[in-house]
């Protein structure tokens, strides 16, 4: 063969080596509907307004450490497309606002939407629409239910784990105690409930007197004079931060000295116990999974001294005693793991494979030994917590991490 056709041919197959390498390339990258080579559309819908407006500072702070995770480079080259709305926590306009993300906006999911009212509302468009409604702000245990709802997932501790470690530390410190429960009349409210008679099993008569109230409710005075009245010495509230605030307060005016557990969602010092009056705070009981940043355990704590300067330099205008905004950055650090884990796979379908592929995924604000782990049938990423108590001034931990124990058979 002549030198000139011999060099020819190399070439040819070298261009056409090259030409498979890069189709081989480009093969692997794989798109749904908000996805490209420079950005990942994310949707969002948070109560901004309404009974619930105290938890809007967690869409904020996501907000924030999106745009933290874009002035470093984005996520595998791609930035972050944050796109946030309010529903005012209310289930007919978190519909609303859950078709605009996902039929207008056309994100790729939707991430950490807040409140079991809102997400229940949604959960079976987001599964009918094949779109993961992921990482749901809520500890509702129907957001752990694979079997059902395979787009839908869960992240914190859900509630009726939560129940279930209050029943432990009770049958173990005060067996003979007699329980009054305030709680919201929804599933949030429910499962609460249904978790601590779970655990308290043969021992459920402890519960002498329980009284709901609607999220939209003006006053729980009525409620809490009630329960006050039926001779309890333990009460329990679980209601969103507005309700939390209304009954701490009205149990510190009735001079009532039950022994007070506070569900772990309205621990705030800022948006909860401040408003209701640190003096009526005292003493309350509640559950962590996170570190708080009012406690003194936590002020040189390198982590939470690079959350600090993250708010400083990212949200300024954040409460960096607000607990909720360790909440939201935690939350989108894990949003952020399962992005990098997708790779150039930026479909739906492997959205939820690498949600549901998470290994011992431990955020440096967790608390020690929490850990997040799932599978394609564990959609209960968290089931792990440490009660604390409030001094009047910060929040302390005692006693060991306990598991909740829920069975996946209570989600279905």
């Amino acid at each position: 063969m002549p030198v000139a056709a011999n060099k020819l041919a190399i070439a040819s197959t070298a261009l056409a080596l090259f030409a498979l390498s890069c189709s081989g390339a480009l093969a692997q990258k794989k798109y749904d509907t908000g996805a490209t080579d420079t950005e990942i559309k994310i949707g969002n819908i948070m109560p901004y307004s309404g009974p619930a407006s105290a938890y809007g500072i967690i869409g904020k702070t996501e907000a924030a450490y999106f745009k933290k995770i874009n002035d470093a480079g984005g996520i595998n080259g791609r930035k972050i497309n944050f796109v946030s709305y309010d529903d005012a926590y209310s289930p007919p306009k978190a519909v609303e606002q859950a078709r605009k993300l996902v039929e207008s906006d056309e994100v790729l999911l939707i991430f950490n939407s807040l409140g079991t009212p809102s997400n229940s509302a949604i959960q079976k468009y987001m599964n009918a629409k094949k779109v993961p409604q992921l990482f749901v702000a809520s500890g509702g245990t129907k957001f752990g239910d694979p079997r059902n709802f395979p787009w839908t997932m869960g992240f914190q501790p859900n509630y009726q784990s939560e129940g279930r470690i209050y029943a432990k530390y009770l049958l173990k410190d005060k067996p003979g105690a007699k329980i009054g429960v305030l709680f919201q009349n929804d599933d949030f409210g429910k499962d609460y409930l249904k978790g601590l008679k779970d655990g308290l099993g043969d021992k459920v008569n402890m519960i002498i007197a329980d009284k709901s109230y609607e999220v939209s409710d003006p006053s729980i005075d009525s409620q809490i004079v009630a329960l006050h009245d039926s001779g309890a010495d333990i009460f329990f509230s679980w209601a969103a931060p507005k309700g939390s605030a209304q009954a701490i307060r009205k149990v510190g005016e009735l001079n009532w000295k039950p022994k007070f557990f506070l569900a772990n969602t309205a621990t705030s010092v800022a948006a909860v116990l401040k408003p209701a009056g640190l003096q009526y705070a005292k003493d309350i009981i509640s559950t962590a999974y996170l570190k708080d940043p009012t406690d003194p355990a936590w002020d040189k704590d390198p982590a939470v001294i690079k959350w600090r300067a993250f708010m400083d330099k990212y949200y300024p205008d954040g409460d960096k005693n607000n607990a909720n905004n360790i909440y939201g950055y935690v939350q989108a650090e894990a949003m952020a793991q399962v992005l990098k884990q997708c790779g150039d796979n930026l479909t739906r379908e492997n959205v939820m494979k690498q949600a549901t592929s998470l290994k011992n995924f431990h955020s440096d604000l967790m608390l020690p030994g929490i850990m997040v782990n799932t599978s394609a049938d564990d959609y209960f990423p968290i089931e792990q917590m440490q009660l604390m108590k409030f001094t009047g001034e910060a929040w302390e931990l005692f006693g060991d991490v306990i598991t909740g124990e829920v069975g996946h058979e209570m989600t279905r």
